[in-house]
């Protein structure tokens, strides 16, 4: 099969791999407009989980990623003086570049072409599977965009994703109240020195503070002065060309036309706030890959993928809907004390949280915890138990 992958980034990269390894006759080639080694991204954060799966599909891509990555397992939450800390599971840091390099030389071994500043804005003929794995403004998507269906929705704060010589110990949550309201960044290490830092806030904060007209020099010395308690010192540091934004969540109605098929922000977005977005690409890749290995013809492989992928991101697309509005609704949370205001951090995600009251809901949420702990602790009691009484009975009757 002759695939045109368009798009170099994790999902193109990784779905090049996969075919490849099914297959090494498949005649691959990924096409990426801009130079290689140049990339938007700071750090990408995932879980063990995907590094599982990673393992499942190639052992070698999955050692490579996890020897290049940092990790953590607490999460700190710093609310005007006061901090708090929660042990969690365990996450993971990779810088994009270092992501996408290990990614591009495993590629290039299996025999994958990688043609960099080659910029493809058309289905090219001869194809028999084209591949539009790029991002969310594709221009393969948007070349036949009646055919897909493609809708955006635009959120309400304001967002800029910045970098810092920090290096955080733990996946960390920083507060910061203004007289323009509060102000946050999510902060997570990616690299041995060096972090990534999103910084948010409402768009009445952004104006008040004058962030929105402040030239980049004098907007990153501001937020370091309102987040210098968790920066120790260090700088916040900023792409070139990086500015404020808000939030595209793209959905499209079909995720395939004929040979042309999506992948990753292309096909869908959801929310930064849940640190998902790498993994649900690489997630299609695999999706994609094996259907194409189970399904003979292209359109039912094609079908099969559409239909899995649609299914398994509902859960996520949930998620990164309720985070970004939990976000958007700070001040009916920050006031709790820390450690409560953190654990409905933690639960972010619960479509119920938003119609509770956020003391009740913890109450709740508290009482269940204690419950399912009962019911995990009868559970491991009870071979024990019934191991006990069977000894027992044993010996009164020697």
């Amino acid at each position: 099969m002759k695939v045109v992958c368009v798009g170099g980034g994790p999902a193109g990269l990784y779905l090049a791999i996969l075919l490849k390894r099914q297959d090494p006759a498949h005649d691959v080639t990924v096409h990426e407009r801009d130079p290689e080694g140049s990339t938007y991204g700071w750090g990408v954060t995932y879980w063990r989980g995907l590094l599982d799966r990673l393992r499942a599909h190639d052992p070698e891509t999955a050692g490579a990623i996890e020897e290049h990555s940092v990790r953590w397992s607490d999460g700190v939450a710093h609310v005007r003086d006061l901090t708090t800390r929660h042990h969690g599971d365990e996450g993971f840091g990779i810088g994009r570049h270092r992501l996408l390099d290990l990614l591009a030389g495993r590629a290039r071994a299996l025999g994958v072409r990688l043609e960099y500043e080659s910029e493809v804005t058309h289905p090219p003929a001869g194809a028999d599977l084209v591949v539009a794995a790029d991002g969310v403004h594709s221009a393969l998507r948007t070349s036949a965009a009646h055919d897909f269906g493609t809708r955006v929705t635009t959120g309400r704060n304001p967002y800029i994703w910045l970098g810092t010589s920090k290096v955080f110990d733990a996946f960390t949550f920083a507060f910061t109240e203004t007289e323009h309201g509060w102000i946050w960044a999510y902060g997570y290490g990616y690299g041995s020195d060096r972090s990534t830092c999103v910084v948010e806030c409402s768009p009445e904060t952004l104006t008040g503070l004058g962030l929105d007209r402040a030239d980049p020099a004098e907007g990153l010395a501001l937020l370091g002065k309102l987040f210098a308690g968790v920066l120790e010192g260090h700088p916040l540091t900023a792409r070139p060309g990086a500015s404020w934004q808000t939030f595209r969540t793209l959905t499209n109605r079909a995720w395939h036309h004929g040979n042309l098929v999506l992948l990753g922000d292309a096909a869908h977005t959801t929310h930064y706030s849940i640190g998902a977005g790498t993994t649900l690409a690489l997630e299609d890749a695999m999706c994609l890959a094996g259907a194409l290995r189970a399904h003979a013809g292209l359109p039912q492989a094609l079908a099969a993928y559409e239909r899995r992928r649609r299914a398994a991101l509902l859960s996520a697309q949930s998620a990164a809907r309720y985070s970004a509005q939990w976000y958007e609704n700070l001040p009916r949370y920050i006031d709790l004390p820390p450690h409560r205001m953190f654990a409905l951090l933690g639960q972010r995600h619960s479509p119920l949280l938003p119609y509770v009251p956020p003391q009740l809901y913890y109450g709740l949420d508290r009482a269940a915890g204690r419950l399912e702990a009962l019911r995990r602790l009868k559970r491991w009691l009870g071979p024990r138990a019934a191991r006990a009484l069977h000894a027992r009975s044993t010996a009164h009757r020697d």
